[in-house]
């Protein structure tokens, strides 16, 4: 199966893919301009300036998003209006990455050092009302997270593990019972969990995405016509359509030409709502 390339070039550094109904359309990040990108139907790509880094958005119950900028959160209104929070640290050595939304509304989001430190980074849980709390520690690139179709279990890649790890996941609990679900040939980067339970990962590198089996066997691969490969997410009106982001960070010029479009393909298989963002 091969994913047809449905933008131009519009990113650096593509990421963070999300789709969503009150959006009319998929939203996705530039994440070291700092910008959220809007697609719409029609093909018009609107851009929102929300910090120095963009690097993941979801929904949020109350209405606009919910935007991981460098060192914690924003939230975006209907209207393009950014509200930074509070910063989640001070140092100027680590910055947010990718994330997701557990089915009880929490959010989690994930960080990793600008130069790559092992063990400098962590995941954190945002619950409602709540402060963030620290989900894992000793990560290295925090990337992406989602969660089976019943809610009970999580799908998580720190890249250079070159794993998918699953959890068991509660309300009250959280993330436990960490194991590998899968072992990727290359670096996982972001996922999405299809309506059946398939994990589906970015291969960044590695010019696809990759579908693995609710019992960890790989059968699917997209090939995508750019090799780093960031992000993947359901969409469209049945959310039978694959959109997937790349990257042409650290790329000369005319190298990999498609590096920072979006691409799309229809894989045979629907995905899941993304949960909004309770908080």
């Amino acid at each position: 199966m091969r994913a047809e390339r449905l933008t131009d070039s519009i990113t650096h550094h593509g990421e963070g893919a999300c789709w969503w109904p009150g959006w009319g359309g998929l939203a996705c990040v530039d994440m070291l301009a700092g910008d959220v990108l809007h697609l719409a139907g029609s093909g018009q790509v609107t851009r929102t300036q929300v910090g120095d880094v963009a690097a993941m958005i979801r929904p949020r119950a109350a209405g606009g998003a919910v935007v991981a900028v460098e060192r914690g959160l924003a939230l975006l209104d209907e209207e393009g209006g950014v509200d930074p929070l509070r910063p989640v640290w001070e140092s100027p050595a680590i910055r947010m990455n990718e994330g997701g939304v557990a089915p009880d509304g929490s959010l989690y989001v994930g960080s990793m050092a600008y130069d790559q430190a092992k063990g400098a980074a962590r995941l954190y849980r945002v619950r409602p009302g709540r402060g963030p709390e620290t989900a894992l520690d000793a990560v290295t690139i925090s990337n992406g997270i989602d969660f089976s179709p019943d809610g009970r279990l999580a799908y998580y890649n720190d890249t250079p593990t070159g794993q998918i790890a699953c959890f068991d996941f509660d309300p009250e609990s959280g993330l436990t019972g960490r194991r590998v679900h899968a072992r990727v040939e290359g670096n996982p980067d972001g996922l999405t969990v299809d309506a059946e339970g398939g994990v589906w990962t970015a291969v960044f590198g590695g010019s696809r995405v990759e579908r693995w089996s609710p019992e960890g066997v790989r059968d699917a691969v997209i090939e995508v016509g750019a090799a780093q490969v960031t992000s993947c997410a359901f969409g469209g009106p049945d959310l039978e359509q694959l959109f997937v982001t790349t990257s042409r960070e650290n790329l000369a010029e005319g190298v990999d030409p498609a590096a920072g479009s979006v691409f799309v393909a229809r894989p045979g298989v629907r995905g899941k709502l993304v949960t909004p963002f309770a908080g």
